[in-house]
């Protein structure tokens, strides 16, 4: 259960450095693609790992309950601070949107 991707030093760490070596080549717009994409499939991961340890502790597989709520809590901050990041982007857009030319 790796969570690195969604962490938000490590997230714009990982913009900075690509948009920087995008500059160089002329393409921004698919290397931004590319960490928009790595970051909803960490998510994506981080949701289904919880689910499987949801899974494992309703089946009695797993006697281990902190672990689950560990997984749990990891995969509910994730999703809200995926979620966070998706409204300053439309608010940003939004704002863009309303400036006058």
């Amino acid at each position: 259960m790796n969570i690195a991707g969604l962490n938000p030093a490590t997230l714009l760490s990982q913009i900075s450095s690509e948009t920087t070596s995008a500059a160089g080549s002329g393409g921004t717009s698919s290397s931004f693609g590319s960490v928009v994409k790595d970051a909803v499939e960490s998510l994506d991961q981080s949701q289904k790992a919880s689910a499987q340890e949801m899974a494992k502790a309703v089946t009695g597989e797993s006697p281990d309950l902190h672990r689950t709520i560990i997984a749990l809590q990891t995969a509910d901050l994730s999703f809200q601070f995926a979620l966070q990041v998706r409204n300053k982007v439309i608010n940003a857009y939004d704002e863009i949107m309303r400036m006058q030319v």
